[in-house]
Order: C-alpha cells, then structure tokens, then sequence
C-alpha cells in the first residue's frame, strides 16, 4: 500500500493587524493568495472558508515519491508542536495531479499523516489557477513509451503561510526544520489573541 511506504521515508468582524512581513517574507512578484478548489466532499473550498484561522499550505501530490510525504510529515510535526494553538491553523494540501488525485484519495492520504490535514483539488484549469496564484510551478514527467497514467510530476516546494485575514505572510523553504516553522507561526499567533473565529459556512458554487 502507498501510505506503508510515505510511513518510512462566532462571525469574525475585525482582527488585530498583524506585523508587516518582514523584507525576507516578500512573496514572489504577483503572488495572490487566492484559490477555488474542492474538498473531500465534493464542496467548493476558498481560502475565505478559513478567515478567522490560519493557513499552512503545500502544493504537491500523492504518487510523490519523497517531497511530499516528507513535508506532510513536517506538517503534522509542526501541529503537535503547537499543540492546542494547532486549532488555530489549518493544515492544506493541494494536488496538482487532479487527474489521479480524487478527492477520497486525498482524504485517506492526508489523513495518513494527521486528520488534521485537508487535502484539495479541483478540475485541472482550476489547479492551474491555484497554482498560478501562489506561484507554484509543476509539469508531468513522463518516460518515453509509458503508459499516459504513469508520470511523475516535477513541481515547487514549500509551506505557504496565510494570516486569519486570508493575507500572505511568509513561504518556508523546503525542509525548514518544523520547530522553526512551529516558533515562527506562534510568533504571529501572538499578536492575533483568542480561539479561532468561524464564518457561518461557505457556499461559493463551482463556475459551470
């Protein structure tokens, strides 16, 4: 089984501005922390579902042979770490694999790591869109002569963090060691005090 072998290797009104990024913290030219994607459940998710909370984001897919499982399990190390602030954070994973990737898939292979984890995904130009937005490059790698399922996909590593106000707040490079993430998140958990505030729930429609 795939998942045995990743195991080895209250309305929110108003928020306390948060501190400027610092210089190092400038997201790439053009970066919009926007996206429109679907759930586990079929529902249509936007980074608005999440104001109020923060969110950690990585872009990647599940037939990744090494990157993402590490960073998943990064991810899940840097919840623990936060311990009850973790309820603060949303953890997401964003396949760009949209054709292998189906929305259960990704439920039970994020879940694998941590439940706390969300996996999305969404129709490829909805991927791509995404992906646009934050950044984030990846292309298919296929093998001359394989079959059009078998490929892998060369894309960008790397954590997003966005603020309780769906803002960009800084990029953590490829295995940044979680108790760095951990420390550097609580730092902007401290300006923003209190439990998580919740929206009532979102009911943004899929474009037909």
């Amino acid at each position: 089984m795939r998942f045995a072998a990743f195991a080895l290797a209250a309305l929110l009104v108003s928020l306390p501005a948060l501190p400027a990024p610092a210089e190092d913290d400038e997201p790439p030219v053009g970066l919009v922390p926007r996206y429109l994607l679907r759930d586990a459940n079929g529902r249509a998710v936007t980074e608005g579902d999440f104001r109020g909370r923060f969110q950690l984001l990585a872009f990647g897919y599940t037939y990744c042979p090494d990157v993402c499982p590490t960073t998943l399990v990064e991810v899940a190390d840097v919840l623990k770490r936060l311990g009850d602030d973790a309820a603060r954070l949303q953890a997401i994973f964003v396949s760009v694999d949209p054709e292998r990737d189906t929305t259960e898939t990704l439920k039970g292979y994020t879940a694998f790591f941590d439940p706390r984890i969300i996996g999305l995904t969404a129709a490829p130009e909805l991927v791509k869109a995404a992906a646009d937005r934050f950044k984030v490059r990846y292309e298919k790698v296929r093998e001359p002569g394989a079959p059009a399922d078998q490929y892998s996909v060369d894309h960008s590593a790397g954590l997003y963090l966005l603020g309780p106000d769906g803002g960009f707040l800084h990029k953590f490079a490829y295995q940044t060691p979680p108790a760095d993430v951990a420390a550097r998140i609580r730092d902007y958990m401290a300006v923003v005090k209190g439990p998580a505030s919740r929206l009532p729930p979102h009911r943004t429609e899929f474009p037909r």
